[in-house]
């Protein structure tokens, strides 16, 4: 029913069966958080608050679970890539549009083109935040290090 690529299943070093539909899941995840707040098309969170009252029925419940997101993203992002981690994600990012833009595949002058670029970004960044740990772990074997007093 679905692709190999999202059922392929890997074994761990210590015998565990992991699938990686898990990579596919966070990244629909994190492009939702982002493009789910905003967006250049207006349909998103910060449009529809802006248009009405937020106070009135049930903007407070989307507010409230809007920051309940982006709370546990920026912690997911700070645990694992560290602010300057997250701003190294931002230049890579930064590099490869440029790199895109230099080449004449992408116009940055459009502003929607580079609110696309924003929005799509920010939920990369999200996505790395969320995973850093374990791309760390399969690349050098070490899961997490402990800070000591003496660092």
């Amino acid at each position: 029913m679905l692709p190999d690529i999202l059922i392929k299943k890997s074994k761990t070093k210590d015998g565990r069966t992991v699938r990686h539909l898990r990579w596919w899941v966070s990244l629909i995840l994190s492009m939702a958080l982002a493009i789910g707040t905003w967006n250049p098309t207006g349909h998103d969170f910060v449009h529809y608050i802006l248009r009405g009252n937020p106070m009135e029925g049930f903007h407070p419940f989307y507010i409230l679970v809007m920051f309940a997101f982006w709370l546990m993203a920026f912690k997911a992002i700070y645990q694992s890539l560290k602010w300057y981690g997250a701003l190294i994600a931002a230049a890579v990012i930064g590099a490869f549009v440029y790199g895109l833009s230099s080449k004449g595949w992408l116009d940055t002058s459009n502003w929607t083109v580079l609110g696309w670029i924003a929005t799509i970004g920010m939920g990369l960044i999200i996505w790395l935040g969320l995973n850093a740990s374990i791309i760390w772990k399969t690349a050098t074997g070490v899961y997490t290090t402990d800070s000591t007093d003496e660092d």
